[in-house]
């Protein structure tokens, strides 16, 4: 569902670790099929004959960026609570339903939609769509079950407390996007999801989770036709609702460099350095996606594990990337180092990003990173899984079911002069947030 730590949600271009062949790559259709259905909801079909199976992935925007600051969690809790009762079924009839069908069905919030998938054998096919519809439209959210799933978030989030990695990204984003939603973490806090009642989760769900805030994804052994007689009827009755929502601030930024350590017994330090970045529907994120590969994306391939890794050894894994949600996105690097080495690696990283922003790349750089980004292409959407879950993020950032067809031509057309100005515009190491998890008294200044 979710990917990253604290729900980070990687929306740029996967890149694999894979030989650069060189070769050209384009699907020859659109990855699958649109249909706007009477009551709003967005319909998109994959036809994938052969496996005797279909995966349904459904987006509604319901996100955590739509709850009140003082209910952060409130999105999550929603989500969580989808498959625990509705008007028809106990949540023990649901898990045995999709039991008995050797099924799986899981829901779950992001920043700026809720997700839920449903993966089952195409003559169940029926009986799935029937209790996807009736979990997304008729939760009971009984109070008994509130109480669980809310222990249950507590107890993640005490566990994530001692994992160093999320406690440096968490305070990463909470100093980057200070008040913006985007700051919260999407379980919210123990403090914020006790002021969660079922007024709110009621509230919450009626608001948004409405069918015109929805789209719905399904790839596998199933047409078209199949596929619409199958929404029509399980959320055919599912009526529109038009909403004011609150408008979505810019983050403000930040203007200086703001450098924040934090002491603990670790044998390593783990450090995040970072900046604003982009939204997914900025021109230049093709030219980003390059640059980035080239700096730090691009696994042994990048510059960054070249001088921080290969030539120094000071840390075993380092890599960026540009995070582009709907609302805003960040730019980070992180890696992991000896105590005594970060303040070096630090200074790697922000010499690094100066050099890319002032000298042009090499044109073997240049050829690698768009080869890669290209012939990784085709290895996202092998699965079904993949497919319904790429139609429904196309849809969503309004990229459209074109975009693996388009998207080589839109690197290729990447030059020195693209990655020098994106670099120059972008990257900011004179003005960023850096955050230091380590034993302080072994790391030096």
């Amino acid at each position: 569902m979710r990917t990253g730590k604290i729900g980070i949600l990687y929306v740029s271009v996967l890149v694999l670790l894979m030989p650069a062949l060189h070769v050209d790559w384009a699907l020859s259709e659109p990855l699958g099929k649109r249909v706007v259905l009477d009551n709003g909801i967005i319909l998109l079909v994959s036809e994938r004959p052969g496996v005797p199976m279909i995966v349904v992935d459904v987006l509604i925007k319901a996100g955590s960026v739509f709850e009140p600051d003082q209910k952060a969690g409130l999105a999550n809790l929603t989500a969580g609570l989808l498959t625990r009762g509705t008007t028809k079924r106990t949540a023990t009839e649901i898990a045995r339903e999709i039991d008995f069908m050797g099924a799986s069905l899981s829901t779950g919030a992001d920043y700026d939609y809720m997700e839920a998938e449903l993966v089952v054998l195409k003559k169940y096919s029926e009986k799935g769509l029937e209790i996807l519809g009736d979990i997304l439209i008729n939760p009971v959210f009984a109070q008994e079950e509130i109480e669980k799933k809310v222990l249950e978030i507590q107890g993640e989030l005490r566990k994530n407390e001692e994992d160093p990695g999320w406690v440096v990204e968490r305070q990463f984003l909470k100093t980057l996007f200070d008040t913006h939603p985007y700051g919260r973490i999407i379980e919210g806090s123990e403090e914020s999801i006790k002021n969660i009642d079922r007024a709110d989760i009621l509230g919450f769900h009626s608001n948004y989770y409405v069918p015109n805030r929805t789209i719905i994804a399904i790839a596998g052994d199933i047409t078209l036709q199949e596929a619409k007689d199958l929404v029509k009827r399980d959320f055919g009755n599912w009526h529109p609702k038009q909403i004011q929502e609150n408008q979505i601030p810019l983050p403000r930024g930040i203007s200086e460099t703001i450098s924040i350590k934090l002491d603990r017994k670790v044998a390593q330090a783990n450090i995040v350095l970072g900046h604003l970045g982009i939204r997914r529907d900025n021109p230049d994120y093709y030219a980003l996606q390059v640059m980035n590969y080239i700096l730090g994306g691009g696994g042994f391939s990048s510059r960054l594990v070249n001088e921080i890794r290969d030539k120094r050894g000071l840390a075993y894994n380092v890599d960026s990337a540009y995070v582009s949600r709907k609302y805003a996105g960040y730019f980070q690097v992180e890696l992991q180092t000896k105590n005594p080495s970060a303040a070096d690696a630090v200074r790697l990283v922000l010499e690094n990003m100066k050099r890319i922003r002032q000298n042009a790349v090499s044109e073997k750089e240049l050829e690698d990173a768009k080869a890669h980004l290209i012939e990784s292409l085709p290895l996202r959407i092998e699965t079904d899984k993949e497919v319904a879950r790429n139609m429904a993020l196309l849809e969503f950032y309004g990229l459209g079911l074109d975009y693996f067809d388009k998207y080589p031509g839109h690197i290729k057309a990447v030059d020195e002069k693209d990655i020098l100005r994106v670099a120059q515009e972008y990257l900011h190491p004179d003005r960023f947030v850096l955050v230091i998890l380590a034993d302080l008294k072994e790391t030096r200044s």
